[in-house]
């Protein structure tokens, strides 16, 4: 590994190679992103008051894993500021190799077909022919969703705030919302819109397109009326549709009477409205309608669990990802029924997909319990709930915070700011990691060990 980082580019007869795994990469480049973010940060245009290295780390580190957490208002950032941060949310969510390749296919340079492979697995997309097509399609649908998301956007705040500011604020939400970043340019992101319906329809239906994933959007767009979709996309459609009907009952029911938060809503319009958002975005969207930490401690508990479970796979969004979850849940359907494999939809699922789930899953509370932690040593003097939601917010790269964010002390930021990486790279690379296992010619005997 210290050679392949030494040496990271070898040359090869049909040109320059990149010698890192998928994992090193991935790692590098978001960090990579995040120092030259820190460093434009820190410059005095940036921000109306200049700010300390640890809260620019923050602030860019942050964006660029499409999180939203803040130890500063994104209001207190200059245009140039702001601008900053919409490229690092840009980059960071369709995924800095995706847009290295659309650069190198608009120059017309050809990808080997190891940066194919590399691409090909950080878009969970394995039909080398049919990636140059696949990177096209990414970049245009995002083109497309993020400006037609500006302009209707702007019919709602362009009255209100003029030409230029309407359509800057539009611009903005409408990329950090696709992109499930969770940045506003309000210190309240959108609690003075809960009843606007334009703006909640806009900004959750951006969020929601950009979190299935651009295998089940490619498929969608490039879907005929005879043809079948496949078992990915059938999973990722069901899921999402059950978890945000199962969410936004929940929030309905645990918080309708709260004057905090749905009960301080007049009319049932508004209050809907607000249940839905808050329904949908914890799917790592991480702009919020209500008060966040005015919620319930059943509804926050809820919230927490659906920024663990997060959206599809190889989308904007972060988590264990809705496949995951549903994987698990059919395993433990196929015992208890005695099965000897998972099924779904009449397909069967294979053992590496499997273990695949397991070791995502466990990964992923392994890290949450590891931040929770830290922060509960660096933080004594915070509620253990806020914490753990805070916790479980950087791990998926929501962006919610109950409002202790910009309390953390700076160890406690830097224990945030890591756990957004890993939450970030994390699932992708031990997904890598697993397809990649060796396989040995030789088996272990078997030992009986018992479960529960």
């Amino acid at each position: 590994m210290r050679e392949r980082l030494r040496r990271p580019v070898r040359r090869a007869p049909h040109g320059r190679v990149i010698t890192l795994s998928l994992p090193e990469l991935l790692l590098l480049g978001f960090l990579a992103l995040s120092a030259v973010g820190t460093l434009l940060l820190s410059l005095s245009i940036a921000a109306y008051h200049p700010l300390t290295w640890h809260q620019a780390l923050f602030t860019a580190t942050s964006a660029v894993t499409v999180t939203g957490l803040g130890v500063v208002d994104t209001s207190s950032l200059t245009w140039f500021g702001q601008g900053v941060v919409l490229v690092l949310i840009q980059v960071g969510g369709l995924g800095f190799m995706t847009c290295a390749a659309m650069m190198m296919v608009m120059l017309g340079v050809r990808l080997p077909m190891n940066q194919k492979k590399l691409i090909s697995e950080s878009l969970d997309h394995t039909s080398f022919p049919s990636l140059i097509q696949m990177v096209r399609l990414v970049m245009i649908f995002s083109l497309i969703a993020e400006l037609s998301g500006t302009l209707l956007l702007a019919f709602a705040w362009v009255p209100d705030y003029g030409l230029a500011e309407g359509l800057w604020v539009s611009a903005f939400h409408a990329i950090s919302a696709f992109n499930n970043a969770g940045f506003s340019t309000w210190s309240g992101s959108l609690t003075h819109e809960v009843a606007d319906p334009l703006v909640n329809a806009v900004i959750s239906l951006l969020f929601i397109t950009g979190g299935l994933g651009f295998l089940v959007i490619a498929e969608l767009v490039n879907w005929r009326p005879a043809a079948r979709v496949s078992l990915h996309t059938r999973i990722v459609l069901h899921a999402t549709f059950w978890l945000v009907v199962v969410a936004m009952l929940a929030v309905l029911v645990l918080e309708w009477q709260n004057p905090a938060t749905l009960g301080g809503l007049d009319g049932l319009g508004a209050r809907f409205q607000a249940a839905w958002f808050q329904a949908v975005t914890p799917r790592t969207a991480g702009f919020n309608t209500l008060d966040t930490g005015a919620m319930s401690d059943p509804t926050a508990l809820l919230t927490m669990f659906w920024m663990f479970i997060g959206a599809g796979s190889g989308s904007t969004a972060s988590g264990i990802k809705v496949t995951t979850l549903v994987v698990l849940l059919l395993v433990a359907r196929a015992f208890l029924r005695g099965e000897a494999r998972p099924v779904a939809f009449g397909r069967s699922l294979p053992d590496n997909t499997v273990m695949e789930a397991v070791a995502v899953a466990l990964a992923g509370m392994l890290l949450i319990f590891t931040c929770l932690l830290i922060l509960t040593i660096t933080e004594s003097g915070q509620t253990f709930l806020d914490l753990a939601f805070e916790s479980v917010s950087a791990f998926g790269t929501v962006g919610l915070s109950r409002g202790i964010t910009g309390e953390l002390s700076v160890p406690g930021q830097l224990a945030i700011i890591l756990t957004m990486l890993l939450g970030r790279v994390g699932p992708i690379s031990l997904g890598y990691l697993i397809a990649k296992r060796k396989i040995k010619g030789f088996r272990y005997a078997e030992g009986k060990v018992h479960i529960g």
